[in-house]
C-alpha cells in the first residue's frame, strides 16, 4: 500500500486566525459552546482525520488590554481534557489529543487524567507534552518567574519517564474480577514505581488500570535542541512550525536520526507541520476570503501576537511601519522565534506587516487557493519526505474546517494520499504505531 498522510485537526475555538471570530462563517461563542465542538469533532471524524488536537495555556494572555479585548484566543476556553472526555462520548474513531504542561502539573495527576481519557475513549487519547515559558502562567502558580529553558526540559524528560512508569502500574490482565474466588485483581500484577529522581519522588501505583493503548500517544512540538532530543526519546507525533520544505526536511531528518540512540524505529514518529488553509472553488475566491480575514486584524492585536511569539518582546517603542529590530532569544519557542526573524529579514517586513502575517496563522505555514493548489502543495511536502502529514489549522471554524473536509480531503483520497476508512479502533492503530508492552511483563 502506498504511504498515506496522517492528519490532525487543530481546533482553536473560533479558528486560528486572530480575527476569526469576526468572520460571518465562524461560531462567535465557540469558547463556551459545547454543541459547536460536538459538530466540528463529528465533521473531522467523517473526514477520517487521525486526531483532534487542542492546545492549552495556564493563563489569560498577559498583554495590552486593547489587544486582548479584541481576541478570543487564549483568553477564555474550555480545559481540554475535560472537553475531550465529553467529545469521546459523541465520537467513535477519531483520536483525542490535548496539551498539558510538565511545568505546572505533577506526573501522578497527569498520568491519571490521560489514562482515564484513554479508557473513556476506548484507546483514543494523546498527550501533547509541553513546557511553559510565559510569565503570566508562572504568576498563577506562585512562581516568581519562569524557569530557564534547560531546567524546564530536564523536568519534562523526568516527568515523561515517571508518567510512563505509572501507566505500567498494572499489567493488562491484572483485574481478573473473579466473583467465585472473591479475587478482584492478581496481587503480583500490581507494581509500585518507587521513582526517586532530581525533580520527582513518586511511589505509585496509579489508581487507574493500564490504558487500552498501553500508553496514550505522546505528542511534542519542541524545535530547540533539548526539544528535539526529548521528541527523539519519547514523541510519537510532532507538531512542527516550519514554513518551507528545506527547513522542514532538515528538521525531519535530524529528529528521526536522533531516534537511533533510543533504539526507536523512525517510522514510529509522525512529523506533522502546521498548515493553515483557506480553500475555495478558485484561487481568486480563496484570495478574496483570505484578504477579508486579514482586513479584520486590528494592528494592535497583530503587534501583540507577534510580541507573544517572540517571547514577550516589548515592541511598543517601535513604529508599526518600520522593520523589526534585532531581538535576543529569551523564553520564546526557538522554532517560532527563528522562523519569524528569518521571514522578517528575507522579506523586509515592517512590524505591522509581520504582525498581520503572524497573527493570521500565528507563525505557522499558510496557503490559500483552489482545491488543486492546496492538494498540490501538501503533496509536494509529503513527496519530499519533509513530513508524514499535517496538523491542519482552520483559520476560522466552522467555515474553513467544513470546506477543508468537504473539498480537500476528497481530493487527497482521490490521489491515494489519505485514507477512506479508519484502519483500526485506537489512535495508535490509525497512526501505525505499536502498542508498548508493559515493562513488567517482558
Amino acid at each position: 500500500m502506498t504511504k498515506q498522510m496522517k492528519l490532525a485537526a487543530y481546533f482553536n475555538p473560533t479558528g486560528h486566525h486572530v480575527a476569526s471570530w469576526r468572520h460571518p462563517r465562524a461560531q462567535r461563542d465557540a469558547h463556551q459552546n459545547i454543541e459547536h465542538y460536538v459538530e466540528i469533532a463529528r465533521t473531522a471524524e467523517r473526514a477520517k482525520f487521525d486526531m483532534i488536537f487542542l492546545a492549552d495555556g495556564n493563563a489569560t494572555r498577559d498583554a495590552d488590554i486593547e489587544a486582548i479585548s479584541r481576541s478570543v484566543q487564549f483568553v477564555a476556553h474550555f480545559e481540554p481534557i475535560t472537553l475531550l472526555s465529553a467529545l469521546a462520548m459523541v465520537t467513535k474513531n477519531i483520536g483525542l489529543t490535548a496539551t498539558a504542561s510538565t511545568t505546572y502539573n505533577e506526573p501522578y495527576n497527569l498520568a491519571r487524567k490521560f489514562a482515564s481519557l484513554d479508557h473513556i475513549s476506548h484507546g483514543r487519547s494523546g498527550w501533547n507534552l509541553v513546557t511553559s515559558g510565559q510569565p503570566a502562567e508562572a504568576a498563577n502558580f506562585g512562581r516568581d518567574g519562569v524557569k530557564e529553558h534547560s531546567e524546564r526540559y530536564s523536568r519534562a524528560r523526568e516527568f515523561a519517564e515517571v508518567v510512563q512508569g505509572l501507566w505500567d502500574s498494572w499489567d493488562d490482565d491484572a483485574f481478573i474480577r473473579d466473583t467465585k474466588s472473591g479475587l478482584f485483581f492478581e496481587p503480583d500484577r500490581m507494581h509500585h514505581l518507587n521513582h526517586k529522581g532530581e525533580h520527582f519522588k513518586v511511589r505509585g501505583p496509579l489508581n487507574v488500570p493500564r490504558p487500552p493503548q498501553g500508553y496514550p500517544v505522546m505528542v511534542q512540538a519542541g524545535a530547540s535542541d533539548e526539544g528535539r532530543e526529548l521528541a527523539a526519546q519519547y514523541a510519537e507525533a510532532i507538531f512542527s512550525p516550519h514554513l518551507n520544505i528545506p527547513a522542514a526536511k532538515a528538521y525531519y531528518d535530524d529528529v528521526k536520526g536522533r531516534m537511533k540512540a533510543y533504539n526507536r524505529d523512525p517510522d514510529h514518529l509522525k512529523v506533522l507541520p502546521g498548515i493553515s488553509v483557506v480553500v475555495a472553488e478558485s484561487d481568486d475566491k480563496a484570495a478574496e476570503d483570505f484578504n477579508t480575514l486579514q482586513s479584520l486584524i486590528h494592528p494592535i492585536v497583530g503587534r501583540e501576537i507577534l510580541s507573544t511569539m517572540l517571547g514577550g518582546a516589548d515592541l511598543t517603542p517601535y513604529p508599526l511601519d518600520e522593520p523589526l529590530p534585532d531581538l535576543p532569544l529569551t523564553n520564546a519557542s526557538r522554532g517560532h522565534f527563528e522562523s519569524i526573524m528569518a521571514m522578517a529579514r528575507a522579506e523586509n517586513l515592517t512590524i505591522r506587516q509581520l504582525g498581520e502575517r503572524c497573527a493570521g496563522a500565528r507563525g505557522k505555514n499558510s496557503i490559500h487557493g483552489s482545491v488543486k493548489k492546496v492538494a498540490d502543495y501538501m503533496e509536494e511536502w509529503f513527496a519530499a519526505n519533509a513530513c508524514d502529514g499535517f496538523c491542519v489549522m482552520p483559520p476560522y471554524i466552522s467555515g474553513q474546517h467544513d470546506d477543508f473536509c468537504n473539498m480537500v480531503i476528497p481530493e487527497l483520497q482521490k490521489r491515494g494520499l489519505f485514507r477512506k476508512e479508519y484502519e483500526g479502533a485506537t489512535l495508535r492503530e490509525n497512526l501505525g504505531l505499536p502498542r508498548p508492552p508493559s515493562r513488567h511483563r517482558g
